[in-house]
């Protein structure tokens, strides 16, 4: 698995987290570095999981 796998979720549920935060507080600037730290997050975990694909598939030809 990809350290991307692992670090892209991490990186969602620290956003959401802040953005709840942000919201509580209302703070808008904070809440939308969470909104935007839970799609980062969702992006580095769809690049990790392409990166395993391609993986497999390039160890299955072998």
């Amino acid at each position: 698995m990809d350290s991307d796998r692992i670090e892209g979720p991490l990186k969602e549920g620290a956003g959401k987290v802040k953005e709840e935060w942000g919201d509580l507080t209302n703070d808008r600037s904070t809440e939308a570095e969470g909104q935007a730290e839970q799609v980062e997050g969702d992006l580095q975990n769809e690049w990790g999981e392409a990166k395993d694909n391609v993986r497999d598939a390039v160890d299955g030809d072998r």
